[in-house]
């Protein structure tokens, strides 16, 4: 477990070294981001393989930080965290394979990519709230740069909507932390601690709003979801990847540690509210990447859809809602991820265009075979087929929900079947078309599936293969740490 430090220490390093090597020496500038990611995700499976289930929250750094109001540069871990570290593991390792092509600016670009991943893998490690605020505020800066400087259309203003938003969330969450830090004495900012402190009810009405939406922002909450689709378009692959696969998560986890954990009652009386808000997110996402004749947009929308199903299991107040949840934030990453790397590089790099209709005529299917297939394996996953681990993780989300309430989960239902809708027209109109020989627009011969792309896509595939699988691999872990002292306030507020 005292391996899992060095995520964060190696990212960081491996950014540095990247930035000085010289720009020239384009290969070992590759070599050093994906040494730096390998890294990382072996640290975090060799944690995960030397973790107690049954350990709860074990401390792996602790050091006395800001002593004003309490702040310790803590890190630590429960299984939660540990699933969380795998997915950012996973997704760095991925995210550089498919960025292998990158030319323009490529130190830069992956000194980004690893200060990007390093403030991630502290969020899911800190256990100090405000630690935990620095890690996530200092993620915002990276991905910033990511969209603006390397990404496509528009990505200016992607890239300024979505620090506007993040910055929106992050006022409210700060104020939220403040008054936390207050009202709790400011003798201590552990989540450990402050997860046991008596806040009053009337205090948790409005400081759960404060952190659990300030953070669910950046999980693609509906209203405030708009910014994630025109991020999601906008950057390039990898950090498109990123977005879907370990941002958005960011956002769920914030509101599941500082919001859900804390503030029990509060829950309770936004439950209903948050709740409706995360179907209609559902439903609408779903609905919503239906029409879309722009591909990226099709997985963008997507991800709002399948991010509300993470956001009702977080407000279900049972454990298989929760671990549902925590689930679906797992399988999500991954199967967004390989959806946004082959839209993205594999077909998007090589055919220069997104439109549906103007890819209807191109036979991907038969000139792309590799692309077809891996999206073919993708879409089932992302339509949770039994097997994939999007099956059980939305599963276990809809029967927390019914337990919450019945017709939010038959709601939520309608919106996988429209996702089942969308995910099919999308694979049939870009891969399967009915077009004619007649009708197949000539094009230049396009560039083979490079290994880089194939390593990244059968990673993916294999993780949610494994997880579909065998989910207890993962659940292990998840749900032993719903019984730790972090979610003791839960529990009193009537967690089940």
């Amino acid at each position: 477990m005292n391996a899992l430090p060095w995520t964060i220490y190696v990212s960081f390093l491996g950014a540095l070294l990247v930035a000085c090597l010289p720009a020239r020496n384009v290969y070992a500038i590759r070599l050093a981001a994906l040494f730096a990611g390998v890294i990382g995700l072996v640290l975090g499976l060799y944690a995960a393989v030397n973790f107690e289930a049954g350990a709860g929250v074990v401390t792996l750094i602790k050091h006395e930080w800001v002593p004003a109001f309490g702040a310790e540069y803590h890190l630590a871990a429960d299984g939660i965290s540990v699933v969380m570290v795998l997915l950012t593991g996973i997704a760095a390792v991925t995210g550089i394979l498919f960025s292998w092509n990158v030319t323009h600016r490529l130190k830069e670009f992956f000194a980004f990519f690893l200060l990007l991943i390093g403030a991630v893998y502290g969020v899911f490690l800190s256990f100090d709230l405000f630690l935990f605020f620095v890690f996530y505020e200092l993620a915002i800066v990276p991905k910033y740069f990511l969209v603006a400087i390397w990404g496509g259309q528009n990505r200016e203003y992607a890239a300024m909507k979505l620090v506007l938003y993040s910055f929106i969330g992050s006022a409210l969450v700060l104020v939220g932390i403040v008054a936390t830090l207050v009202v709790s004495g400011g003798q201590s900012a552990s989540l450990v601690t402050l997860g046991q402190f008596q806040f009053a009810e009337s205090f948790q009405y409005w400081a759960f709003p404060l952190m659990f939406v300030g953070f669910a922002i950046l999980a693609g909450l509906w209203p405030f979801h708009t910014w994630a689709p025109t991020g999601h378009v906008a950057a390039p692959t990898a950090a498109s990847m990123l977005l879907a696969g370990v941002i958005m998560k960011l956002g769920a986890y914030g509101a599941l540690r500082a919001g859900v954990c804390l503030f029990p009652e509060g829950l309770i009386a936004w439950q209903n509210v948050i709740g409706w808000l995360a179907v209609i997110g559902i439903v609408y996402g779903a609905s919503v990447a239906l029409v879309q004749k722009d591909f990226k947009f099709v997985i963008g929308y997507s991800s709002v859809s399948h991010m509300g199903l993470v956001i009702l299991g977080l407000v279900s107040m049972n454990i298989v809602g929760l671990s549902g949840a925590i689930l679906q934030m797992f399988s999500h990453g991954i199967i967004a991820g390989l959806l946004f790397g082959v839209v993205g590089r594999m077909v998007y790099e090589r055919t220069h265009t997104r439109d549906l209709n103007a890819l209807k005529v191109m036979n991907l299917g038969k000139v792309m075979p590799f692309a077809a297939v891996t999206f073919v394996l993708a879409s089932l996953a992302s339509m949770g087929l039994p097997g994939f681990s999007g099956f059980i993780a939305e599963f276990s989300v809809l029967i927390g929900a019914w337990a919450l309430d019945p017709t939010k989960a038959v709601v939520a239902g309608i919106g996988i079947v429209i996702g089942v809708a969308f995910t099919l027209r999308a694979l049939q109109t870009a891969f399967f078309s009915d077009t004619t020989a007649k009708d197949i627009q000539p094009h230049e011969p396009f560039e083979p599936i490079t290994l880089p792309e194939r390593v990244g896509a059968v990673i993916l595939l294999a993780t949610t293969l494994i997880v579909g699988l065998y989910p207890k691999l993962l659940l292990d872990f998840i749900q032993p740490a719903l019984e730790s002292p972090l979610f003791d306030a839960l529990r009193k507020g009537g967690l089940e």
